[in-house]
């Protein structure tokens, strides 16, 4: 039977179009090219072990009262109750520049506000200013591409605020290097700093199941080991898919949620991104003694960082950048338990994909360059927060 419409990507992203869709059309088809749902918020096991990958934390954070919040509109549009994920609220995050200033931010907006205007004081009114000015905007107008850089030198004096109030954003929102459009930076800002973070009760693999649950109760099919070659169009409209098996799918609608780049190559059509210039990532995942809990800091969540004399957002010459990236404390999230006697330090640095993707053809470098740069990151890691206990070191 024909699909009435096909959702390609089984990321959170396609899970949500495709229960939403579910609501409202009959045979929603939903193709995920890997033989796991999840995309880059996924988990693999090991020694029977569940590890989450990708999912430090969730943004936009809102209490269950406002009914407006883009949070709770979303659960709406899900059938999703607040009680079914169960939420867990960040303790406090950080943006620590060592050597030059550290922000503190939570889920309370005034927070990170009292912490520029004390440490930037010469930025105190611009900050407000700026604050007032992103009140106004519709991030989701048409219009062309406004550095974010540009705007905000207009509001603040300080390159060092503007670079750290960029860090995080860069990290969770932007596939340009050392900067983006402001739209994308107004939508960050709110969800980042004026909402904040949370994460679901329990593992990334039960909101996962909670999702797929959801989506065949309205009736939805998934199809793993489904990567789409081409997408078929007729008049500007999709009308079906060729997998890489070789087999066709109609549709009378289609809905990709794999990326724009990789949309239009689906499409026959040239990619907006320089391939050259890709951006990679590399994560790496220490396994504690919950002991550890009394060397680690006990009050930060995520801690965003930059060691170098300046904030660089770009593909690296080398393998990994170690001078900046992403600690991820999962276990500082309010009300988290821990219940098999672990707890997990995760790291995420910027990383060449080009020399990852050439050092792949060799499975022994591969292993030697995975080690080393577990070994980096751990380095960078303790430099921060702390020395590390006897570890296991899954990559």
């Amino acid at each position: 039977m024909q699909p009435s419409v096909i959702v390609i990507g089984g990321g959170l992203s396609g899970l949500a179009a495709a229960i939403r869709l579910a609501r409202f059309n009959e045979d929603v088809l939903l193709l995920e090219k890997h033989n796991r749902i999840g995309g880059l918020n996924s988990y693999y096991y090991r020694n029977n072990r569940l590890f989450e990958t990708g999912l430090h934390a969730i943004t936009n954070y809102a209490q269950k009262g406002n009914k407006r919040a883009p949070l709770n509109r979303l659960l709406r549009q899900l059938k999703i109750h607040r009680d079914e994920i169960g939420f867990r609220e960040q303790i406090k995050s950080e943006i620590c520049f060592p050597g030059r200033e550290s922000l503190v931010f939570s889920n309370i907006f005034e927070e990170i506000q009292e912490n520029i205007c004390t440490k930037f004081k010469h930025d105190a009114q611009g900050f407000c200013r700026l604050v007032n000015h992103l009140a106004t905007v519709d991030p989701f107008s048409q219009g062309p591409y406004q550095s974010t850089r540009e705007v905000l030198s207009t509001y603040l004096q300080s390159p060092l605020l503007t670079d750290m109030l960029l860090c995080p954003m860069l990290y969770y929102g932007s596939s340009w290097e050392n900067d983006l459009d402001f739209k994308q930076f107004t939508i960050l800002f709110r969800s980042i700093y004026q909402e904040g973070f949370f994460r679901p009760a329990g593992t990334i693999k039960d909101f996962l199941d909670l999702l797929v649950s959801r989506f065949k109760e309205f009736g939805g099919t998934i199809r793993l080991n489904s990567g789409v070659k081409n997408i078929i169009t007729h008049s500007r409209k999709i009308i079906g898919v060729e997998l890489e098996s070789g087999e066709r799918i109609t549709c009378r609608f289609g809905v990709s949620t794999i990326g724009l780049d990789e949309t239009k190559t689906l499409l026959g059509e040239t990619a907006a991104q320089d391939k050259s210039r890709r951006l990679g990532f590399t994560e790496s995942i220490f396994q504690l003694p919950d002991t550890s809990r009394s060397i680690l800091p006990s009050d930060r969540t995520c801690i965003f960082f930059n060691t170098a004399p300046r904030f660089c957002y770009e593909v690296p010459e080398t393998v990994v950048d170690f001078n900046s990236g992403v600690i991820s404390l999962p276990f500082n999230f309010k009300g988290e338990t821990v219940s098999d006697g672990f707890i997990e330090v995760r790291t995420t640095n910027l990383a060449n994909y080009r020399l990852w993707q050439n050092a792949a053809a060799d499975p022994a470098a591969y292993r030697a360059l995975k080690k080393d740069c577990s070994a980096g990151s751990r380095r960078r890691a303790e430099a921060i927060i702390g020395s590390f206990p006897e570890n296991i070191v899954f990559q």
